[in-house]
């Protein structure tokens, strides 16, 4: 009996998890490449990843970055992503193309190019 319990209980554990999983990974976006650039209304960093807005061409953005390790990693400080700075997102938008959605693969400020996922590119 108590075999069967654990049982359910980890299913149901599995199944509560699967959202958040398929948020954070790769899986929500298009699988193609994406370039938006624009200037930075709003950045509030840290775990589980930062989210950057983003004013293009009339129309607001939200861009998911780094989480501060790898935002580190690639060069990048907090202060980069003061408001008013021009950024260009190099990464993958949402497969919802009603979503204005983009996770970061690369970051461009000031013609420098920030690698957060070299590995992708």
């Amino acid at each position: 009996m108590h075999l069967i319990k654990y049982a359910v209980l980890s299913l149901l554990l599995a199944v509560v998890a699967l959202p958040a999983l398929a948020h954070h990974g790769w899986r929500w976006t298009d699988s193609g490449d994406f370039e938006l650039t624009g200037v930075i209304a709003d950045a509030r960093l840290g775990n589980p990843h930062g989210i950057v807005t983003i004013t293009a061409n009339g129309e607001t953005w939200t861009a998911e970055v780094g989480q501060p390790w790898r935002n580190e990693r690639a060069g990048l400080t907090d202060a980069m992503f003061a408001t008013g700075t021009e950024l260009t997102i190099l990464g993958e938008r949402s497969a919802d193309p009603a979503q204005l959605v983009v996770k970061a693969e690369a970051i461009i400020i000031a013609g420098e190019t920030y690698l957060l996922y070299p590995e992708r590119m």
